[in-house]
């Protein structure tokens, strides 16, 4: 399996609703296989179809929760209930991690790989996960997410990662080919850290 590249704040495909997966064959098996090894070299938890360039409605995860990896095709949460804040970050947008408030439990359905229906309650983290990946498939970013002067700071931070030549590439060309790689930048998804 091949690692796909990660797309990163800016790229418009990121900015987009995701079209419903039509037929769940072999070739969207093979997405999901090699979504889930760029999730774990990336490292994250979650990782949305979007965000390896492909606007389908299919998302992986692994919370460390010993289940292993897990796919859901054509996912919605049809039900959420109370708040839960958490330090949240993305691999789209690399590095960078807000607290964001978001429901606490959630109920997503969807179908497997196996084409049979999927029906999971989920709280806390694993429901963040969901929430965030189903967000991706409608063209959200956390960015949206924060509170107005949070997004301020955070378009101000992501402006300026633009604009800055990396150590090691004075000239900024490197940019030209991946701007955030070449800064050395990578992100994760949900990953646990400690609140501010």
């Amino acid at each position: 399996m091949a690692e796909l590249a990660i797309r990163t704040y800016g790229d418009p495909v990121l900015r987009q609703v995701a079209q419903e997966v039509e037929e769940v064959d072999g070739r969207v098996a093979q997405l999901a296989e090699e979504m889930i090894e760029t999730m774990y070299a990336a490292p994250g938890v979650g990782l949305a179809a979007p965000q390896v360039g492909v606007r389908r409605r299919l998302f992986v995860w692994d919370t460390g929760d010993g289940r292993g990896p897990r796919v859901v095709v054509n996912p919605r949460i049809v039900e959420t209930s109370g708040t839960w804040t958490y330090e949240e970050g993305c691999l789209s947008v690399p590095g960078l991690f807000w607290p964001i408030t978001r429901p606490k439990d959630v109920h997503l359905v969807g179908v497997g790989l196996d084409g049979e229906e999927i029906s999971i309650e989920a709280s806390e983290l694993e429901a963040r996960v969901f929430l965030h990946e189903v967000d991706h498939l409608d063209g959200v970013l956390l960015v949206e997410r924060l509170d107005p002067d949070q997004r301020r700071e955070a378009k101000r931070l992501l402006a300026e990662r633009a604009l800055t030549p990396a150590a090691g590439d004075p000239d900024g060309l490197g940019q030209l080919l991946d701007p955030l790689e070449a800064k050395g930048i990578r992100g994760v998804v949900g990953r646990r850290r400690s609140p501010r």
